[in-house]
């Protein structure tokens, strides 16, 4: 039985006991062991289902294109993104069944939901990883109704999400879009969270570099395209000016962990505190059947 996502206002400790929180932590350590040590390069099966989502985000890009941002006096959160987000809930079942086969039709406006909370917020014109969240959980749903499958695991960070991270790059970078409840500073970025755990997943064992290399401006423009984790350091120092140390001061701070695999679990522990088990993202996440709020069953 399908029901429409929506917000429950219950205190944390239920939110935590709730199917949909074990789902998803599951879903990203899955992937995070599926791109270990392994390039964006590397050779992996890309599936109809992965094209198709690839070819929804090449949508959404495009329609950014087609919004170009207005003249105003703000310079932040440019009114057209506005525009643009219109257009995705107005499209965003249409552009989910071009994904999900007709006998799963049932589960497209559920599914939808995620999507639309995966781009940012409309009426703050702001972005951050409680949206970045829901697309994962988006992507999560898909596994559950079968459409997405255990073989596509690589496919699904290194096509589908990367794929998304420039989407929202474009998005934050062409409507200067406001951090969401960003510690500034003190954050680890304004804007993600996942493709450092991933990424430093991606670069575990690597022969030479090393976390201190992510602070090196010359390793990060040499190897940016094979990894996540360099690709998210590029991005930072394109948008930020002055030291590095000084605007991110987090990212500095794990830059003298001795291994990337030190790291990988650092940022999973620091993931669930900040990101997860802190009221304020979580209390935007929607609960559906697919991924429901009832407490987990023990036996």
């Amino acid at each position: 039985q399908q029901h429409l996502p929506h917000r429950h206002c219950c205190c944390a400790k239920k939110l935590l006991a709730a199917i949909a929180y074990a789902d998803y932590i599951g879903f990203i350590l899955t992937l995070n062991e599926g791109v270990k040590g392994k390039k964006l390069t590397f050779e992996y099966k890309v599936s109809e289902a992965i094209e198709k989502l690839v070819a929804l985000l090449n949508t959404l890009d495009r329609w950014i294109d087609e919004t170009p941002p207005v003249d105003q006096p703000s310079r932040f959160g440019n009114k057209a993104y506005r525009t643009w987000y219109a257009k995705l809930d107005e499209e965003a079942e249409n552009l989910v069944a071009t994904v999900v086969p007709t006998h799963l039709a049932a589960a497209v406006p559920e599914v939808a939901v995620y999507l639309k909370e995966s781009v940012g917020n409309s009426t703050r014109i702001d972005y951050g990883t409680g949206h970045e969240a829901a697309f994962a959980a988006f992507l999560c749903c898909l596994c559950k109704i079968g459409v997405l499958r255990v073989d596509d695991q690589i496919a699904i960070v290194f096509k589908v999400f990367n794929r998304y991270l420039e989407v929202m790059r474009k998005l934050q970078k062409t409507y200067r879009m406001e951090p969401a409840g960003s510690q500034g500073v003190w954050g680890l970025d304004d804007f993600q969270f996942l493709p450092f755990i991933w990424g430093s997943s991606q670069l575990i064992d690597h022969p030479y570099l090393e976390p201190r290399h992510f602070v090196d401006e010359k390793a990060v423009n040499e190897n940016h395209k094979d990894y996540m984790f360099l690709e998210c350091i590029l991005f930072i120092t394109e948008m930020k000016t002055g030291p590095f140390a000084e605007h991110s001061n987090q990212l500095w701070n794990i830059s003298a962990v001795p291994s990337w695999s030190k790291v990988n679990q650092g940022l999973i522990r620091m993931y669930k505190a900040e990101c997860l088990e802190k009221f304020p993202v979580i209390q935007h996440f929607k609960f559906g059947s697919l991924l429901p709020i009832h407490p987990v069953t023990s036996g």
